[in-house]
């Protein structure tokens, strides 16, 4: 038998594989294909204080090797959420993180604060890469003392599994980790989508109505591992690891570069069983391999 029960924190997951906000919708979308409660866990969409319309459309386009997507956070909001979503997702046998996103500091402090009284929701993942309105529009994850700041805010008022996500759209990213950990993120997941652009050659126009958006999928699955395999050097707290993860052997590589878990997002559109086949996979390497553990594989790179 081989034990994939990995530990994040005080939080302990049945496997490492969870799938990734915003490419899962809430789970729900995802129970009649497959069963939901072999998954370690599942970060459901987007969510923020106030409901969001998101962009206008396009905003959607596909690029060799990924996608781009700028839909802008769509979404009820978190009252909505606790009201209405998390009644039908409460049963669920894993592990269920809500991605929180906001415009101000004070949207992400109440929005927190709100999802504490959830008993089923162990856990939340601070998205990081969104624009500071108060700012000037840069993100808050872009500098090490604006991300201190919201780590630092929400720490003080959510007592579960704080879970930071980070963005690659910065120069060092193992720094922003450090300041992140310094102000009490439980655990690090990383990357969030990369910025691109895609144009319409023909209508000399941009393809999506923002201009710009987030590339995601197996191109940047490279960059995603440099990225992580850095951040589990310069931190203590798990690091979950995602980018282009499209198999069990990708998988498998984002936790020998030092990932205790990983996410998987862009594949879940490809094929909704994705998820399932990662955790099959990477036990059949263990097997293979003759380890007992998955932790006999994590930051196991020989450099």
């Amino acid at each position: 038998m081989v034990d994939l029960k990995i530990q994040l924190a005080k939080l302990q997951l049945k496997n490492p594989v969870m799938t990734a906000s915003g490419t899962f919708g809430y789970g729900t979308e995802y129970a009649d294909f497959i069963d939901i409660s072999r998954i370690g866990g599942i970060v459901v969409k987007g969510t923020t204080l106030r409901e969001r319309q998101g962009n206008p459309y396009p905003r959607m386009a596909e690029t060799p090797s990924g996608m781009l997507n700028a839909v802008g956070l769509q979404n009820k909001g978190v009252d909505y959420f606790i009201q209405h979503i998390y009644p039908e997702i409460k049963s669920f046998d894993t592990e269920i993180f809500v991605n929180v996103s906001g415009s101000t500091l004070e949207d992400y402090i109440i929005a927190s604060e709100k999802l504490n009284a959830l008993d089923k929701i162990p856990g939340i993942e601070l998205n990081i890469s969104c624009p500071n309105v108060k700012e000037g529009g840069m993100a808050f994850g872009t500098s090490c003392l604006s991300a201190s700041q919201v780590v630092k805010a929400v720490r003080r008022v959510y007592k579960n599994e704080l879970m930071v996500k980070l963005s690659p759209n910065v120069t060092d990213i193992a720094e922003i980790a450090k300041a992140v950990e310094n102000e009490g993120a439980d655990s690090i997941s990383l990357i969030n989508t990369m910025l691109g652009m895609a144009i319409d050659a023909e209508k000399r126009k941009p393809i999506l109505s923002t201009i710009t958006g987030g590339l995601s999928g197996p191109a940047i699955k490279p960059i995603a591992l440099r990225m992580v395999w850095q951040v589990a050097k310069a931190v203590k707290v798990p690091v979950i690891g995602m980018g282009g993860i499209m198999n069990a052997t990708d998988a498998i590589e984002f936790l020998l570069a030092g990932a205790s878990a990983i996410q998987i997002g862009t594949a879940n559109f490809i094929d909704p069983i994705v998820s399932i086949k990662v955790i099959e996979g990477i036990e059949a390497y263990l097997v293979k391999h003759g380890c007992s553990s998955v932790y006999d594989i994590i930051g196991m790179l020989e450099t």
